[in-house]
């Protein structure tokens, strides 16, 4: 219970930018701060290395991913070879619960407002959890359980590099590839499906690099 307590304060504070890119990560402080074991914390922050919010580096311990266009580009080739073949799986073995799910989470993206006032220039909390959702639900009729936690870990990666760019994109219609999304799914057409997704995704890539700013 207590790691589960720190691992949700690590990756809040990560995800919210309390840690800068390649800030260390120090386990006594950490503990010292949360009030509890360096044991606790050490589980804590393998379970945040898993997501690829941090990284544990040979000798010298923890420490938030440095930030690197070319690191982002990778997380987002991976994603492009991944997601849309477990798209494709997922729209030939999902049953009609998932296609109510699919539904009822672009429904609820599609009525999240993406910014808030109090939330500055980052996506707001609600609409990046309605985001991922949607993308989750997208790809749970695959049935796989490993393919799925490839998934969750890749996109937290998304995520974080995501907050860190801190940049919107006016001219992009997010609404429209989310709807196509949905369609092509709910179509059972992989392969429209999967054609959608890559190009969702090879956008998102575009607009995380230096060169877009």
């Amino acid at each position: 219970m207590l790691s589960e307590q720190v691992y949700a304060h690590l990756r809040d504070a990560i995800m919210r930018g309390d840690h800068a890119p390649g800030d260390a990560l120090k386990p006594q402080d950490i503990a010292r701060e949360q009030g509890v074991s360096l044991a606790v914390v050490r589980e804590a922050l393998v379970r945040v290395v898993g997501e690829g919010l941090a990284d544990r580096l040979p000798n010298r311990g923890f420490a938030v991913p440095a930030f690197s266009d070319r690191r982002w580009q990778e997380v987002a080739e991976a994603r492009r070879t991944i997601e849309p073949a477990v798209l494709r799986m997922s729209v030939e073995r999902g049953d009609v619960d998932w296609e109510a799910r699919v539904r009822a989470a672009h429904h609820r993206l599609a009525r999240t407002p993406p910014f808030a006032p109090e939330e500055g220039e980052h996506y707001s909390s609600a609409w990046s959890e309605a985001h991922r959702v949607f993308h989750r639900t997208l790809l749970e009729g695959c049935g796989n359980p490993v393919l799925l936690e490839t998934f969750d870990r890749l996109w937290s990666a998304s995520e974080l590099a995501r907050r860190w760019s801190a940049r919107r994109t006016p001219d992009r219609d997010h609404a429209g590839e989310h709807r196509r999304l949905e369609e092509a799914a709910l179509a059972r057409d992989p392969d429209a499906a999967a054609e959608a997704l890559t190009r969702h995704l090879t956008l998102t890539a575009a607009g995380l690099t230096s060169e877009e700013g």
